[in-house]
């Protein structure tokens, strides 16, 4: 199956970007993040949508962030701004994806508050620090829990095969936790940390939200 060594490349990949991460090496880790961000793309494109929206929107949000994965390999605050642009169009799209599995107006439940709780106290300790950013990553942080509350509605309020429904959850959680250390490499402390934790959270969930598609 054409999928196994796909992931066997991108785990040699993410090891590679790990290392040049670690060295700073500027274009090797651009190069190393845009073939394995390919990757998720590519795994995307090889399921078989079992909910054709669903499948068009995923698509549509791995290619914006795609794009932000760009980005943020890229030096400066106009490359950061332009990365967050794109995830934040990726969030979008991520939201419209899950709203073809689970109508919004169903995504406000009581256990959903957690994520919101828990974004306000992110957003409240970045605020110090976001200077000119606060309204950018203010709307960031609404569109990401937006995001993670539609995963959790599609998981406890439908009846899709629960293998499909626990990798959107999975999926987008992951995304959510990542983007708390790309937040605090950005805004708080710049250290190896961040990416050693942040970027296997972040393609972990990438991929599990690309084998979603084949799996609903």
């Amino acid at each position: 199956m054409i999928l196994w060594p796909i992931i066997f490349i991108s785990l040699i990949l993410l090891i590679l970007l790990l290392v040049y991460e670690k060295r700073e090496g500027k274009y090797l880790r651009l190069i190393s993040k845009t073939l394995l961000s390919s990757m998720f793309l590519v795994v995307a494109l090889q399921q078989s949508p079992s909910v054709p929206e669903y499948s068009f929107y995923i698509i549509l949000a791995l290619v914006f962030c795609l794009i932000g994965d760009v980005c943020l390999a890229l030096p400066g605050d106009k490359a950061f701004r332009g990365g967050l642009v794109a995830f934040l169009l990726g969030h979008v799209f991520y939201v419209v994806a899950f709203s073809r599995l689970i109508q919004i107006s169903a995504w406000v439940r009581p256990t959903a508050a957690i994520f919101w709780v828990l974004s306000l106290l992110v957003f409240l300790w970045l605020r110090p620090h976001l200077k000119t950013m606060i309204l950018p990553v203010g709307v960031y942080v609404v569109v990401i829990t937006s995001m993670v509350s539609g995963a959790w509605a599609a998981f406890v309020g439908t009846s899709f095969l629960s293998e499909g429904r626990s990798l959107v959850l999975a999926g987008a959680f992951l995304f959510y936790l990542s983007d708390l250390f790309v937040a605090r490499n950005q805004f708080i402390q710049r250290d190896f940390i961040n990416r050693l934790i942040g970027l296997p959270l972040y393609y972990l969930g990438q991929f599990l939200l690309a084998f979603s598609i084949g799996l609903l």
